[in-house]
């Protein structure tokens, strides 16, 4: 495609240096956000001292997660706990203790705003994509430097834009959309590209639909994954009390694109991403048959309310098979499900709740698995050893599809028991 117009990443970033940039251009900009949690924390202000840094730039636009651990499991990682929050004293940052829940989640709910640049010590920082802001994981030196001088340096990424058209069926969500497009496009295919999300399905995607692709772009190596910023970004800040913080962003219609690549929304069915790949898929249906001896519903990808309410209306009234356990991926979400009876549905169908946070999600505690024990997880990898046990087995999917598989205690697709 040929224009002079601009894609999202490039709009963004034009902004942030005042200048007119262009794939390949490298730039330095300054950032809204930058973050950590708490495995990458601690070297991050190791490295912070190390380099002579006493001061942050701003102080509230440093934040600091404990998510990952949290409560702690053990001494080392308590310590690591203690190590930041004195950073947080001494400095001023912001800082989300035990039990606020996962620094993505927070980052969306809270903190991110269509436009801002952000930088995470996390690869899933790209989630704050789905609200329209260019939000990319870096590593602990470079957010070290970030946090001490307010900006950072990247190359301007070139565009891949995803046509999504069509309506979802019943059964069938983001995470189906999220990995169809892995599968299809490969673990290394969009190695440093921005991933655009645009067409008539997207305008009809709920924010929490969005943060779950956006999440995922990571998993095809995407330096961003990006949605526009349109009225249902609006209503989603206006729930979080940020209506103030809404503006319009979109690309330009004569943007230019590295390729543009079609997802026929109306025509995917449930997908799961088999042991030891995300983009090792396969729809749901034809993994009939695999049984599972744990399902784990929650995570930065699939924590989130909406997820919850699925799940919930799947398993009203039925019990899991299985180990189910369930992560909310906020205090807010938790309470709101707590009020909307989502969680007494999924206890009683069995499940055993965690702190908002994690929880099982990178095999630290809170659901590691046994040797040869296969998990059907809403989470966004499932490489060899992710869940604390290199013999054990991940298979990810939807939280339609978790919970038709905690019914039947094999892979199930979710359209047989809605």
């Amino acid at each position: 495609m040929c224009g002079v117009g601009k894609t999202l990443a490039e709009k963004i970033l034009s902004v942030k240096t005042g200048g007119d940039v262009r794939p390949g251009d490298t730039i330095i900009a300054g950032i809204d956000l930058a973050f950590v949690q708490d495995t990458t924390g601690p070297l991050t202000i190791r490295q912070f001292e190390a380099a002579g840094f006493t001061h942050l730039a701003e102080p509230q636009k440093a934040a600091l997660f404990l998510d990952h651990a949290a409560p702690s499991p053990n001494r080392g990682l308590a310590n690591d706990h203690e190590l930041l929050r004195r950073f947080a004293r001494k400095t001023g940052c912001l800082i989300y203790d035990v039990g606020e829940g996962v620094c993505h989640q927070i980052v969306a709910e809270s903190l991110a705003r269509p436009g801002d640049v952000i930088i995470g010590a996390d690869s899933h920082t790209v989630t704050a994509g789905g609200l329209g802001a260019f939000a990319t994981g870096m590593g602990s030196s470079d957010t070290a430097v970030a946090f001490a001088l307010g900006r950072t340096w990247l190359r301007v990424p070139e565009s891949v834009r995803i046509e999504m058209k069509g309506r979802f069926s019943e059964g069938v969500g983001a995470k189906d959309a999220i990995l169809s497009l892995i599968g299809q496009i490969g673990a290394d295919g969009a190695t440093y590209q921005a991933l655009e999300f645009g067409g008539d399905a997207v305008a009809a995607m709920s924010l929490s639909s969005r943060l779950t692709m956006a999440n995922m772009a990571a998993e095809a190596g995407a330096k961003v994954g990006l949605f526009p910023s349109d009225e249902i970004t609006r209503d989603y800040l206006a729930e979080q009390g940020r209506a103030e913080h809404y503006r319009p962003i979109s690309p330009d219609p004569d943007a230019e694109y590295d390729r543009v690549i079609n997802l026929d929304v109306d025509s995917l069915e449930p997908v799961v991403a088999r042991p030891h790949a995300v983009d090792n898929t396969a729809p749901a249906r034809e993994l009939k048959g695999t049984k599972v001896q744990q399902v784990f519903i929650g995570t930065c990808t699939n924590g989130r309310l909406e997820d919850l309410a699925v799940a919930a209306g799947i398993l009203k009234d039925k019990k899991s098979v299985v180990r189910l356990i369930v992560a909310p991926a906020s205090r807010r979400v938790l309470l709101v499900a707590i009020g909307a009876g989502y969680i007494q549905t999924l206890v009683e169908a069995g499940a055993v709740v965690l702190p908002p946070g994690c929880g099982a999600c990178l095999g630290v505690h809170q659901g590691v698995l046994g040797d040869g024990e296969v998990c059907l997880s809403t989470a966004n990898r499932n490489f060899k050893g992710r869940m604390g046990n290199p013999e054990s087995f991940i298979y990810l999917g939807s939280p339609a599809t978790a919970a038709a598989t905690a019914i039947t205690g094999e892979i199930t697709d979710p359209r047989e028991v809605i």
